[in-house]
């Protein structure tokens, strides 16, 4: 296949995958089921450990497309920001996860896959993989991270305030370019969780 035949097959599935939904109801339905119902910091020998757990439901429009067999990106994001009087804040510590949902057509099955870094077309990387037979099963295990070490060494060690803004959102950057350019301004794929908690000792646990 000639790289115009490709670009222009990769345009006909973005404009099919855009055509499936109503945009304006699909907005309504991600932010309406969105939630993060726990969260909970930790401080430990081997640093700072977060887990949290999510409930949301995938756009209509994003799961339609994963049941054509375009594999969907995810990322949470953590970030731990130091107020500086003299100077603009500080970035401590930041810690991302991706994750790569995807469906099998022929088998019928789900599979997610976990990375610290961003997934490449190579296949180079390290990944966790998982199978599974039902996509509500895949997104449990996406809504829910545990003990996730987000930042090293002892928080409270320098003086100063500091605020962890943690974020989880369907990752557009990992798309096929057609498909990205074809679902900019598109509601219909927005999904997005965040929480901000400043970092005193009533909101982080220790455990030494």
């Amino acid at each position: 296949m000639t790289p115009s035949s490709a670009f222009c097959s990769a345009l006909l599935v973005a404009a099919l995958v855009c055509g499936l939904a109503p945009a304006q109801s699909l907005a309504q339905q991600s932010h309406s089921r969105s939630e993060i119902t726990d969260f909970k910091l930790q401080q430990t020998t081997d640093g700072l450990l977060l887990s949290t757990t999510m409930r949301f439901e995938l756009p209509d429009q994003v799961e339609d497309a994963l049941y054509k067999g375009i594999a969907m990106y995810f990322v949470a994001e953590s970030q731990i920001v130091r107020e500086r009087w003299y100077w603009s804040d500080k970035v401590v510590a930041r810690a991302t996860r991706h994750m790569r949902l995807s469906y099998q057509p022929l088998t019928r099955r789900w599979r997610l896959s976990q990375s610290s870094t961003p997934f490449s077309d190579t296949g180079l990387g390290v990944s966790l993989g998982q199978n599974f037979d039902e996509l509500g099963d895949a997104l449990a295990i996406m809504q829910r991270i545990a003990r996730w070490n987000v930042a090293e060494g002892d928080v409270f060690e320098d003086n100063g305030t500091q605020t962890l803004h943690f974020n989880f959102r369907l990752d557009m950057s990992q798309l096929p370019r057609p498909l990205q350019l074809s679902t900019v301004g598109r509601t219909g794929w927005s999904l997005m969780l965040s929480r901000s908690v400043l970092l005193t000792s009533s909101t982080v646990e220790t455990s030494k």
